[in-house]
C-alpha cells in the first residue's frame, strides 16, 4: 500500500456529548482504533518519564504512596486553574503524540486503510496534525452536564467546571469536516454515526480511485 492509501480520521468532542458511542460504532465499521485516552494513561504508568515530569511540577500532593498518579488530585488542580491545565497539558502531550504517531505508523504497515484517533483534547495536543478528516460530537450544555454527573458521579457544580474548561462548541463547527450532534437517543446517534463512516468510505474511494 502506497503510504497516502490511508485516511487518519479524528474523533473529538465535548466532554458528555457522547463520542465514546460513536467510537465503538466506527469500530464496527472495520475503522482501526487509536485511543489517545488510554494512551494517556499508559504514558503515566509508574517509572514513565511523563509521570517524573509531572512529580516534578506539581510535586508531591499528586503522588500517590506507592508513586502512582493521584488522578483526583492532578485534575483538582488543573481543572481549577486554567494555567495549570496548560502546563498539564504542555507536559502530557509531546508523549502521547509521540506515541499516536507510532500506532499510526504501526497501521498502515499493516494494511489499514481506515483509522479512527479518538482524542478528546485533538486540538490541544495538535494531532490533529495527524488527521485527513475530523469528526466533532456535540450536544447541548444542559445535556451533557447531566450525561458527566450520572457517568462520572460529579456535582453540577464539577461538571460545569470540566465543561468550561475545553473549547466551546463553535470553534469544534469550525474546525470539522464532520459534526455529529446528539441530543436525543441511542438509535438516532448510532444512525448518524453509521452516516458519517459511509460519507468517509465514500471520500477515499473517490480520493483514491484509479
Amino acid at each position: 500500500m502506497s503510504e497516502k492509501e490511508f485516511l487518519v480520521v479524528g474523533l473529538t468532542g465535548q466532554t458528555g456529548a457522547g463520542k465514546t458511542t460513536v467510537a465503538k460504532v466506527f469500530a464496527d465499521q472495520g475503522f482501526a482504533q487509536i485511543d489517545a485516552d488510554r494512551i494517556s494513561r499508559e504514558v503515566v504508568e509508574p517509572g514513565k518519564p511523563c509521570l517524573e515530569e509531572l512529580f516534578d511540577f506539581f510535586g508531591d500532593s499528586i503522588r500517590n504512596p506507592d508513586n502512582t498518579l493521584n488522578r483526583k488530585a492532578l485534575a483538582d488542580i488543573a481543572f481549577n486553574d486554567q494555567k495549570k491545565l496548560e502546563s498539564l497539558n504542555s507536559i502530557c502531550h509531546p508523549f502521547i503524540t509521540e506515541e499516536i504517531f507510532e500506532r499510526i505508523k504501526r497501521y498502515t504497515q499493516n494494511g489499514e486503510r481506515f483509522i479512527l484517533l479518538d482524542a478528546p483534547t485533538l486540538f490541544e495536543s495538535r494531532a490533529s496534525d495527524f488527521c485527513d478528516l475530523i469528526i466533532s460530537v456535540i450536544a447541548d450544555p444542559d445535556v451533557r452536564c447531566q450525561r458527566i454527573m450520572q457517568r462520572d458521579g460529579l456535582t453540577e457544580k464539577e461538571a460545569q467546571r470540566r465543561m468550561n474548561a475545553q473549547l466551546p462548541e463553535s470553534f469544534f463547527i469550525k474546525q470539522s469536516d464532520h459534526v455529529i450532534r446528539n441530543n436525543d437517543d441511542l438509535d438516532k446517534l448510532c444512525a448518524l454515526s453509521e452516516e458519517v463512516a459511509d460519507k468517509i468510505r465514500a471520500y477515499y474511494s473517490q480520493k483514491y480511485s484509479k
